[in-house]
């Protein structure tokens, strides 16, 4: 019986399997016979035992570690001897010289390996779909607003391409965390590799290079968890990403500004009472369960603060954090994708809004030209301020008020006003600001 929605609503099967039970496994058998490997090749198990070790991890069976374990009540030593009984007699020589979380914590950052390249090819997606449409709308010109209100124009290319660089930015994030999120360690009981004798530190080096991860330079009986809380907190980040253009989206959807909406199918159902509402849903779902990611980082926070060389609170919290932070966060990262590659665009609208104020919003542009013109910035700031008061009040265009005025008419024509206040000719660089980013973040390959 399901219970959680990732189990039936959220999540990729991709990164689902990365989570699961039978990989979970196969990774902690795969260090078992790394380690054997490892220990072979330095003369502390007899040749051939890592052989018949490598072979045995092909007939373990998740059920047999099952009931072992629910015998025994030890989930490692449940696959040590599961192995053991596969590896003829060599058996005796798995997990020879190791701790529980020299096994458990090499198999996270094996997980974590998996789980970060599947968020950075879902990344790297994502990153490629704003850059397309940052190019694409690098001439939508649009209501900029600050706190709520119409300011001065921008387009939608550069919102467009602050995404994307914003997106550029944790790919590159995440190629620095990936060696420090995924190193593991064979350093036994409390980090002194007492049990591996004095071949310890070869033991490691060679175990994590058979698994192509990095080696901790030293740990106690884990790995410390900055490196993990370091990863949760790169998702927590990407998600509030996410969460932005999400609410940006959701904002410009409104019925008031429908500017843009969310693709929507032709049998989708809005309500259950309300026949005509086409609402932001997808949109809604990312912020939501950015929350939870968000919420993640404390836990993992918490899971670095253990007593001494370590103790078990942070074991139960990670089974949570890890596969439940990694399957969200990829799954609102497809589907932010998703609803971007089908977000609907309304240019009629966009060029309303734009218009609304009766030009109150080029005031900027008249005060920059008297400025040129001679008329002292802070003095033309008063100007156009005392005019676009009198427009509000009056309910007449702003080009009619600055007509009226007379330092304004002294130093513009009515042509000139007109131009001036054409919201078209007061983008500054944004397009050049757009093709820039393109083409500069088009070099990148991820």
């Amino acid at each position: 019986m399901a219970i959680h929605p990732i189990e039936y609503r959220y999540g990729s099967p991709e990164m689902k399997a990365v989570w699961s039970e039978e990989t979970r496994l196969l990774k902690m058998l795969s260090v078992e016979a790394a380690l054997a490997k490892a220990e072979a090749l330095a003369g502390y198990i007899p040749k051939g035992a890592d052989e018949k070790i490598a072979h045995g991890t092909g007939k373990v069976k998740l059920e047999r570690v099952k009931d072992i374990e629910d015998e025994i009540h030890h989930d490692v030593m449940a696959v040590v001897l599961a192995l053991a009984e596969q590896s003829d007699d060599a058996g005796k020589w798995v997990h020879f010289g190791a701790t529980s979380n020299d096994i458990l914590d090499t198999a996270t950052a094996l997980q974590i390996k998996d789980a970060i390249l599947i968020l950075r090819k879902e990344t790297a997606k994502l990153r490629e779909v704003l850059l397309d449409m940052a190019l694409s709308h690098k001439n939508t010109v649009c209501a900029g607003r600050t706190h709520g209100q119409i300011g001065v124009p921008t387009t939608y290319g550069l919102r467009f391409a602050i995404w994307a660089s914003e997106m550029d930015r944790h790919l590159e994030r995440l190629d620095q965390l990936m060696p420090r999120a995924t190193a593991g360690k064979m350093s036994g009981a409390v980090g002194t590799q007492a049990a591996f004798g004095k071949k310890g530190i070869e033991i490691q080096k060679k175990t994590m290079s058979f698994l192509v991860i990095e080696a901790a330079d030293v740990s106690n009986q884990i790995v410390q968890r900055d490196r993990h809380a370091e990863f949760v907190m790169w998702m927590a980040n990407t998600a509030t990403t996410l969460d932005k253009i999400c609410i940006e989206i959701r904002s410009l959807a409104r019925s008031e500004i429908a500017e843009v909406e969310e693709g929507f199918g032709k049998k989708q159902v809005g309500s259950s009472t309300m026949p005509h509402k086409r609402n932001p849903i997808k949109s809604e779902q990312v912020c939501g369960l950015a929350r939870i990611v968000r919420a993640m980082v404390e836990p993992e926070l918490l899971n670095n603060t253990l007593w001494d060389e370590r103790d078990l609170t942070n074991s139960s919290c990670e089974r949570v954090v890890f596969p439940e932070s990694c399957v969200l966060t990829d799954h609102i990262i497809r589907l932010t994708t998703t609803i971007l590659q089908n977000l609907r665009i309304y240019p009629e609208n966009i060029r309303k809004n734009l218009n609304l104020l009766n030009g109150l919003n080029m005031g900027e542009a008249i005060m920059m030209e008297l400025s040129k013109k001679g008329v002292g910035r802070q003095e033309a700031h008063e100007i156009v301020r005392q005019c676009a008061m009198s427009a509000r009040e009056s309910g007449i265009h702003m080009k009619d008020a600055l007509i009226k005025n007379e330092t304004v008419s002294k130093y513009m024509s009515e042509k000139e006003i007109i131009t001036i206040m054409n919201p078209d000719n007061y983008i500054g660089t944004a397009v050049e600001q757009v093709e820039s980013l393109v083409t500069k973040l088009k070099k990148r390959k991820y």
